[in-house]
């Protein structure tokens, strides 16, 4: 087995760079034709997420195999390799399965026993299947990591340190208030309807969201998801809109959660700016129990309609007034001090506490932008960016939790890679994100539970297993050919003893060709069992090659049977097969 693994991950690389890395399935595509088309490797699948890019590879040379995978990966993601280089990772042979199998039981997951990623690995071994990039031994090691995370999932009880990134992130929005308390009531848009999304949706509707909104590019697919949310018997109200509605969506909605392939921004700080400006404008009509559609939203006094220029930024959308210099005056006194606004949206460190009227963008999320102009928000968001830099200079201690969740008028929840929602949202009062790197953040202090090392101890024994059937595969084309090389002996002696006795009759001649099939049998039965079990052990490779010396079996009739055997990957009788 010579299996390679060059790849990067949230623990490896900080998100700004898988971000700038992450692959489209086209690129997924041409990566791996090239990858088999490159001369070190034979077969290929690539394992690319949102927390991870991948390359496996069986390779013959491994220095060959590292430079050649690593270029590849640097074409096809777009960033340059010298800037690459230092966040890749390499396995080999025996540590690419360990990390495979790892990886397959949650345990290098951002949030630990997670487990979505059964699906994104079986996703890739069908790509590759697909492609007819996967040979036998990514189809055996792919399918092997399936079996190793669903039995570790059976076995312990990682599922109770685990959850999805979904859960996971509603959390960080929730803050200290349990999810399900918090959800409640609330309308809930959620951007895009694949696996991520779906999953975004079901869980929402399981945590008692009142209503939840699907906007897709593809209007079946949005409209085939809210059909299932509405059929799932949760009693979510559910129903899809086009891209083009999202914009006026974002002012009626209490969260989004957004997770599609653009390889643009969908949601942009001036879309979130315009949505929570019209959304936070004063309610003519008394608010009513009765009109509150859920937490942090206005009431719905009468049909309105928001701004025509809705998506399209503050200068479009709004009339604003020019800075006073009053506020221009504070800001720059509280830039001086290094200090940073506390506002409700900011998903950042904070350095130090500041009097909130040292800014004229407030910390009330609701109606500190009402007449608020595009000067001033601009000098807040550099008066944050400020303190931002100032943070990052003293020690990280999961300051997120300082928010307080109830003064949020919109939370928004980032899945994709690269991401959805601009970062510079977090700016705006009343708006909390959380992304992939947020939860990166937030995961470094989550607890580890007990039963991840009942789950290394699954790991680790499913590894030596595979590794030794894979090694005594690697003999059986060798045991093959050389007991067909004895069976042409045999036949060719019965043949000669044919010549020289040609008086027998046909049951004398059946009885001495048994008799000396059963001496040749007999006489490699105990070196064939004992060779397999030899090359079963670390380092046993060696004995196929001194069998092929030993008994001058001829090279091509060996790769010959190799060939056959590589051609049905599923082929359920083969000894070599992990099982």
């Amino acid at each position: 087995m010579s299996l390679l693994v060059v790849g990067l991950s949230h623990r490896s690389a900080p998100v700004s760079v898988l971000e700038r890395a992450s692959l489209s399935t086209d690129a997924k595509v041409k990566l791996l034709h090239d990858t088999l088309a490159a001369e070190p490797a034979t077969e290929s699948a690539v394992l690319a997420t949102c927390n991870r890019i991948e390359l496996y590879a069986d390779v013959d040379k491994f220095h060959a195999g590292v430079a050649e995978l690593s270029t590849l990966l640097a074409q096809h993601s777009g960033v340059a390799l010298e800037e690459l280089t230092p966040y890749l990772y390499v396995h080999y042979e025996d540590r690419a399965v360990h990390h495979l199998f790892s990886v397959a039981c949650g345990l290098d997951s951002m949030v630990v026993g997670e487990g979505q990623i059964l699906g994104q690995i079986k996703d890739a071994l069908a790509l590759g299947q697909e492609l007819h990039t996967a040979g036998r031994l990514i189809n055996d090691l792919f399918q092997q990591a399936l079996r190793v995370g669903k039995r570790a999932h059976s076995e312990t009880g990682i599922d109770r340190a685990g959850q999805s990134l979904v859960t996971f992130g509603l959390e960080q929005l929730a803050v200290r208030t349990p999810v399900a308390e918090w959800a409640a009531g609330k309308r809930a848009l959620v951007i895009g309807a694949g696996s991520m999304s779906s999953l975004a949706a079901a869980t929402l509707a399981r945590v008692g969201v009142a209503e939840i909104v699907v906007a897709n590019r593809t209007a079946e697919r949005a409209e085939r998801l809210a059909e299932i949310l509405v059929a799932s018997g949760t009693g979510v109200a559910a129903a899809a809109i086009p891209m083009a509605g999202v914009a006026d969506e974002l002012t009626r909605v209490d969260l989004v959660v957004s997770c599609t392939g653009a390889t643009g921004l969908v949601l942009t700080a001036d879309d979130v700016l315009t949505a929570v400006s019209w959304g936070s404008a004063p309610d003519p009509a008394p608010q009513t129990p009765a009109g509150l559609r859920g937490w942090g939203s206005a009431p719905d006094p009468a049909p309105q309609t928001p701004p025509a220029t809705a998506g399209r930024g503050p200068r479009a959308g709004l009339e604003l007034a020019g800075p006073d210099a009053e506020v221009v005056a504070r800001l720059a006194a509280a830039a001086r001090d290094g200090g940073r606004l506390a506002d409700a949206g900011a998903a950042r460190t904070i350095s130090a506490a500041v009097e909130s009227d040292g800014c004229p963008v407030g910390p009330d999320g609701r109606s500190a932008l009402t007449g608020v102009d595009a000067n001033s928000l601009e000098l807040h968001g550099t008066w944050a960016d400020q303190g931002e830099a100032a943070a990052q200079r003293q020690p990280r201690k999961s300051a997120r939790t300082h928010t307080d969740a109830t003064a949020v008028r919109l939370a928004l929840l980032d899945l994709a890679m690269p991401r959805d929602i601009d970062a510079a949202v977090h700016r705006i009062p009343g708006v909390r994100l959380v992304d992939i790197e947020s939860l990166a953040e937030a995961s470094a202090d989550a607890p580890m539970a007990a039963d991840v090392d009942a789950v290394r101890g699954i790991v680790a024994e499913e590894v030596a297993a595979f590794g030794a059937a894979q090694r005594a595969a690697h003999i059986t084309p060798t045991v093959v050919a050389l007991r067909a090389m004895a069976a042409e002996v045999v036949a060719m002696e019965v043949a000669r003893l044919d010549g020289r006795v040609p008086d027998l009759d046909e049951r004398q001649r059946a009885e001495v060709t048994q008799t000396v099939r059963r001496v040749v049998d007999k006489l490699l039965h105990a070196p064939t069992v004992r060779v397999k079990q030899l090359a079963s052990e670390p380092g046993g490779a060696g004995y196929a090659e001194a069998l092929r010396e030993l008994f001058d079996l001829d090279p091509q009739t060996v790769a010959s049977v190799s060939r056959a055997d590589a051609a049905d990957p599923m082929n359920d009788d083969d000894p070599g097969r992990a099982s």
